[in-house]
């Protein structure tokens, strides 16, 4: 009976999200496209000029890169997705949870991100030489994904993203912003370690949808999925304290 009425669940949030997604082109200020311009989040460009001072903060925390947690450790659903070591994490924030140690280790990292509007989620993304990550997708519309390449393996053509039917490769020090809803595929070639700054970020959106989408989020931030990711990040972060000690 629990098992039928979780299904039942499903189907209509399901239907909810489809619903929610079709009035997103009447109601985005940005438009609904796969890929977006620093121009339409001016913020990115200040991340850009001090690239190299997040890059700076980054190298000190790659010291200790097999001691980061698995994407999957953190967020068990990226199981689906990613079983092995190849996709390591260092949290800042998500959904209103903020990583203080990690925060205290990387302060102008964190001094940047906390002046971006509408912040949901953000750590470094580590992808390891030769890490493959599966067609996915993401679940709400609601939010712009972003990359800042902070270390990006040569050659560019073995270091890719597929959004749609569209590649793109990422350069140290540049913006990559798109819609995650679209199915993407990763990889990384290379014999060396990709590194981003993630984000995801509110799309800005015209009322009366901009309140739909501050509710949908205030859910998320309250769901059992974001709060096993802050219980299991809180674990690692304790004893990851040890280490730095």
């Amino acid at each position: 009976m629990k098992a039928n009425k979780n299904f039942v669940n499903l189907i209509v949030q399901s239907q909810i999200i489809k619903k929610l997604e079709s009035w997103v082109p009447k109601y985005s200020l940005i438009g609904d496209s796969i890929f977006f311009s620093t121009d339409q989040f001016p913020w990115a460009k200040k991340l850009e000029l001090n690239w190299q001072v997040i890059r700076q903060e980054l190298d000190s925390i790659l010291q200790h890169t097999n001691e980061l947690p698995n994407f999957q450790d953190i967020m068990p659903r990226q199981k689906n997705i990613t079983q092995d070591d190849g996709w390591k994490t260092y949290y800042f924030y998500a959904f209103g949870f903020k990583a203080e140690k990690s925060c205290q280790r990387c302060p102008e990292t964190w001094k940047l991100l906390k002046e971006i509007p509408g912040l949901k989620v953000a750590f470094f993304s580590v992808l390891s030489p030769k890490k493959h990550i599966p067609e996915h997708r993401g679940k709400h519309k609601g939010l712009i994904r972003y990359h800042l390449g902070l270390i990006v393996p040569e050659p560019e053509s073995a270091c890719r993203i597929r959004i749609g039917d569209e590649i793109a490769y990422w350069q140290e020090g540049k913006s990559l912003i798109f819609d995650d809803t679209f199915a993407h595929e990763v990889w990384n070639d290379t014999d060396g370690y990709r590194v981003v700054l993630f984000l995801d970020i509110v799309r800005p959106f015209r009322f009366p949808f901009s309140i739909i989408n501050w509710l949908v989020c205030q859910i998320l931030t309250l769901s059992p999925l974001v709060q096993e990711a802050k219980s299991n990040y809180k674990s690692w972060e304790s004893q990851f304290e040890k280490i730095m000690k």
